[in-house]
């Protein structure tokens, strides 16, 4: 199926490892150009660079999404690199502090929200003016089946919650431009880096938590999330907005690390 995305200029923050980075080269496998974001500069460069050695135009940036004032300006500046902007994925999303309601502190809150709540509000300010002078685009979110379900971390789960209210909320107020925004919500996805990869390496423990929650015994991968990015991104979802979409293989509630301490700020994209 051609998803009619050649030629259409992309913005993914958290581009450079995970979900991030299978999303930017999705859309690069479909004809896209894509700028990326991200706070990790040798990420950033690699991920560019693969982008390019695939023949697609890229620009990257080393960026921390929680600064308003620097996430604007990455807009503004990839739109120009790439000559315009078509479609945004806020992607970048992490979390501070907990397991339990004892362990969060304020600033834990706060950094929490504005990683996975301000900065796509942020971004999409930034992005709406940009694509309406091309007659419309679309945005994908990228929140988390935390936010369907009130066992997780409880800061977590109440931004991803608010997360994908805000993409509903966008999508009404945006249709008269011709911009669409969904959100999607992936489960449990495994990627080199992940805090999975950490949880498989107590085997039996994750072994027994793959049959008992997840109905297909396996996790989600990134590329299967890209792939329904690229998809709500595309031409062919164009009656679809203000949804937000689960992607996690019909799993349970995530239960499996909200009990476990996390040291400093653990990133999920």
């Amino acid at each position: 199926m051609d998803l009619g995305l050649a030629g259409k200029r992309a913005i993914v923050t958290g581009g450079s490892r995970g979900i991030g980075r299978a999303i930017a080269l999705g859309l690069a496998a479909e004809g896209c150009a894509v700028a990326i974001g991200a706070r990790d500069a040798h990420g950033v460069e690699m991920t560019v660079a693969e982008l390019r050695g695939r023949g697609a135009a890229a620009h990257g940036e080393t960026l921390d999404v929680t600064d308003a004032d620097a996430l604007e300006a990455f807009v503004a500046s990839s739109a120009g690199a790439l000559g315009g902007l078509d479609l945004l994925v806020a992607n970048a999303g992490a979390l501070s502090g907990g397991p339990r309601i004892s362990a969060i502190e304020a600033s834990d809150w706060r950094y929490t929200f504005d990683i996975n709540v301000t900065h796509p509000a942020i971004a999409a300010r930034a992005a709406v003016p940009l694509m309406a002078t091309t007659g419309g685009g679309a945005m994908v979110f990228i929140s988390s089946i935390a936010g369907m379900h009130p066992w997780t971390r409880p800061h977590y789960g109440a931004a991803k919650a608010a997360e994908s209210h805000l993409a509903g909320s966008l999508a009404r107020e945006l249709a008269p431009l011709g911009i669409r925004v969904n959100a999607i919500s992936p489960g449990s996805i495994m990627h080199p880096g992940s805090g999975w990869e950490r949880a498989a390496e107590d085997r039996a423990a994750f072994d027994r938590w793959l049959e008992h929650e997840l109905p297909f015994k396996r996790l989600g991968t990134d590329a299967e999330v890209a792939d329904v990015v690229c998809f709500l991104l595309s031409d062919r979802a164009s009656w679809v907005t203000g949804v937000n979409l689960a992607v996690d293989g019909g799993q349970n509630p995530p239960n499996m690390m909200t009990t476990q301490p996390m040291p400093g700020r653990w990133r999920d994209s």
